[in-house]
């Protein structure tokens, strides 16, 4: 790059950065040392990757995974495999395009799209918001019901005041709420782990698993589980998130060096932690292929999950009532760390495409108000029934599958810009995996969107 080109590129960033940030009392919170070895600078880096990672293994995918392995055993893991390799190579430029431009996907593509447009984006995508939510609400107020007999409108209304502990976590500072989630991440790896262990998987089936087979694309049940399994592992909200909080280390962007290493250790932080949601989501997919495949057990909903693991006629002698609770909880733990990343993502996509000025806690109040209030509403009308309550997950996965194109499309394109990124632009092979990876996702969620409304094509 010309020096002269640098140097526009640099002011650019200055202009821009006068301007609003995104989640301002965050952004560059976080010291990052200048001279420190590989491990420490890691050390730094490491937590925004957490966050997004919990998006890849929040309740929603629960289900799908689990169902996959209980109807075609270990085939599908390599679904999983390429779903979490997708996930790396645009969480890799959501992170990049935050730190280079110091912007988030909202902020720019209201920028660049305008108010109009702005407004019809930021409802598409607050509808999405509120679809990753019906999952991570149902999955935690249902978790209550099963640990602690917590009526389940109770549970919904609990859940939803998780957002005052959100405010009070931001007050200790963002490195706190990396680190509880990562908490709560880590049970959700323990806890399956240990039952996938108890379960005895056939090992040498379940390294195949992860070859592709042709068998997919010929079967279309299996087809249509695995697209469910790629609909529900991209997550629109989490591009949204990862291009805000990639900018909580403090880099200084007129320095060329400071920002190449905040790109290279954010991929790095991301690509780790996405791997461990790809372990538990492939714990899941065996879970269900070692316990249930065979069984022609009903495993529709997260009550017949719980019930499954304590029958010894479906699971065998491992059956346990410890087995189910260890379930609930890590249901439980899935559900509280996704809200909370959940209402972060609301609140970037608030300010970036309409520029609401109200106080933090008014935001993430209403926030978290848009996404309950469906749930509620529902738990109301159905009188508490759980399997009338998890019926909205179908559903809830055509709104993601909407607003899916919205994210990506503006994610490529900025991230391939010139003019917008310099020199940091994605290289050429980047760019062109980027693109076909966009074309056949758009093409999938839109298969996944007629066959969920029952149009056959």
């Amino acid at each position: 790059m010309a020096k002269s080109s640098r140097k526009e590129h640099q002011v650019m960033f200055a202009e821009e950065e006068a301007g609003s940030k995104s989640l301002d009392e965050i952004n560059g919170s976080i010291k990052v040392p200048k001279n420190a070895g590989f491990w420490k600078t890691l050390l730094t880096y490491t937590g925004p990757g957490i966050l997004i990672a919990v998006g890849y293994m929040d309740p929603g995918n629960w289900i799908t995974s689990i169902a996959g392995g209980a109807q075609f055993k270990y085939t599908l893991l390599t679904v999983v495999l390429i779903s979490s390799l997708t996930a790396m190579l645009l969480q890799a430029m959501a992170a990049r395009l935050g730190i280079v431009t110091g912007k988030d996907l909202a902020q720019l593509t209201r920028e660049r799209t305008g108010k109009a447009t702005g407004i019809i984006l930021w409802i598409i995508t607050e509808l999405a918001i509120m679809a990753t939510d019906v999952a991570e609400i149902i999955g935690s107020a249902i978790a209550l019901e099963l640990l602690f007999k917590i009526p389940l409108i109770v549970g919904i209304i609990i859940t939803s005041a998780d957002v005052l502990i959100l405010l009070l976590l931001m007050k200790l500072g963002f490195r706190k709420i990396e680190a509880i989630v990562a908490v709560l991440v880590a049970v959700i790896l323990l806890v399956f782990t240990y039952e996938v262990l108890l379960s005895k998987p056939d090992v040498g089936q379940m390294l195949q698993g992860y070859i592709p087979s042709p068998r997919i694309l010929t079967n279309r049940s299996e087809l249509y589980l695995a697209l469910g399994i790629v609909g529900a592992t991209v997550m629109p909200h989490d591009l949204y998130l990862g291009s805000s909080i990639s900018q909580t280390r403090a880099v200084d962007r007129s320095d060329h060096k400071a920002v190449k290493r905040a790109i290279r250790f954010s991929t790095i932080d991301s690509n780790i932690q996405l791997s461990i949601a790809f372990i538990v989501n492939s714990l899941l997919l065996i879970l269900g292929a070692a316990l249930f495949f065979g069984t022609n057990s009903d495993l529709g909903r997260f009550v017949d999950l719980f019930n499954a693991l304590q029958d010894s006629k479906v699971v065998g002698a491992i059956a346990s009532p410890v087995l189910s609770m260890l379930f609930a909880v890590a249901l439980l733990a899935s559900g509280q760390s996704s809200t909370i990343t959940g209402t972060l993502a609301g609140q970037i996509i608030m300010e970036g495409f309409i520029r609401l000025k109200m106080p933090l806690w008014a935001q993430r109040l209403l926030t978290r108000l848009l996404s309950v209030t469906p749930v509620l509403i529902f738990a109301i009308i159905y009188k508490g029934n759980e399997a009338k309550i998890e019926g909205l997950l179908t559903f809830s996965q055509v709104f993601l599958s909407v607003a899916l194109p919205f994210a990506v499309v503006p994610l490529v394109q900025y991230t391939s810009s010139e003019e917008l990124m310099g020199e940091f632009k994605n290289r050429a092979w980047v760019k062109y995996a980027a693109w076909f990876v966009t074309i056949v996702l758009v093409i999938l969620n839109v298969w996944l969107i007629l066959q969920t409304l029952g149009i056959n094509i």
